[in-house]
């Protein structure tokens, strides 16, 4: 048997084909799974997925068609699969529960201080040999107040290096982490923390609930000078509103790995191409904007065992055994 792979990264490749040698075949490619590419899966019983595939009814319903009966898919978020169709087909959906959270955490500082200290702007310059200091000037983040929206693993770990650094900590979710409130987190509605700090990071999930979580009105709230962040989803900011507060001089940086429209956009060179998306486009124009193709994740230790929990999820299918991977069946 061999596993079709869609959306494979160059420096992904070898980490799959090393990790399937000696338990199946695995064909890797480049393109991202949507209603044109769907048909190339015809023939494959397992098919793995990245996290901007299209698994949407009409996806699902042509890999189905094709024979396909597992997905199993690359990534913790699965908001881009229609998992009541999936069962409806009698599909079988896995994705990797977890991976490193430190890769996370510690790139939302990497986008936190690159906005706070300008240092895009900063090597530009340097770049054209202008070595001026004007409009670099950032602020220390010692005795400020940072705001972790989701404290699971991932907000966790950004709460200790936000520790690390002297910060007052704020956090707000659904059910209280143990480890943040040892390390002197106050859990407060999530008003008083956009309202509170001066530095606001994203790490909750995308579900329906928190779809837009940061709009017009949360954007509103926030400190005409604080840090926002987010790494984890796209579609918790309202991204036109967020533009709108930008026009209007708000915020000292925001850094974005993710966009709520990145589907057909990250992962894949659109250079020499037509900018067909506006809001993105006024979006990267901001001097204190920061936006990267949705690479947190992206770090040896965090694809290694991205890698290897899919061939886990595939090996238990085969064999007829269930994890807590599995997203359908239900039960």
């Amino acid at each position: 048997m061999e596993l079709l792979a869609f959306g494979v990264q160059t420096d992904e490749r070898p980490l799959l084909e090393r990790a399937f040698s000696g338990h199946l075949g695995i064909r890797c490619l480049d393109v991202f799974l949507n209603e044109d590419t769907a048909p190339i899966a015809h023939g494959y019983e397992t098919v793995s997925t990245s996290v901007n595939a299209d698994l949407g009814p009409r996806v699902l319903e042509t890999l189905a068609a094709g024979g396909t009966r597992l997905v199993a898919q690359r990534s913790t978020g699965f908001n881009n699969i229609d998992l009541e169709v999936a069962e409806r087909l009698g599909l079988t959906v896995a994705r990797v529960s977890s991976y490193s959270p430190y890769s996370v955490a510690e790139f939302a500082w990497t986008l936190a201080m690159a906005v706070n200290r300008r240092v895009v702007r900063a090597s530009t310059r340097t770049r054209d040999f202008d070595f001026r200091l004007d409009g670099l000037m950032g602020r220390d983040l010692h005795g400020r107040t940072a705001g972790v929206v989701g404290t699971g693993k991932i907000g966790e770990c950004f709460a200790r290096i936000a520790h690390g650094f002297g910060m007052r900590l704020l956090g707000w979710d659904i059910a209280e982490n143990p480890a943040c409130l040892a390390l002197g987190m106050t859990y407060v509605p999530k008003e008083q923390l956009l309202a509170e700090s001066d530095l606001v990071s994203l790490h909750v999930p995308l579900v329906p609930g928190t779809l837009r979580l940061i709009d017009a009105d949360a954007l509103a709230a926030m400190k005409d000078d604080a840090i926002l962040v987010n790494s984890s989803r796209g579609g918790l900011i309202d991204t036109a509103a967020l533009v709108g507060a930008l026009r209007a001089g708000r915020f000292t940086g925001v850094g974005l790995d993710v966009y709520e429209a990145e589907a057909g956009l990250f992962f894949l060179d659109k250079s020499l191409e037509p900018v067909e998306d506006d809001t993105l486009a006024r979006l990267v124009t901001f001097p204190h904007v920061l936006v990267t193709s949705h690479q947190a994740y992206y770090t040896r230790e965090a694809v290694g065992q991205i890698v290897d929990t899919t061939l886990g999820n595939v090996l238990d299918y085969l064999a007829g055994r269930r994890s807590d991977n599995v997203l359908v069946p239900r039960s």
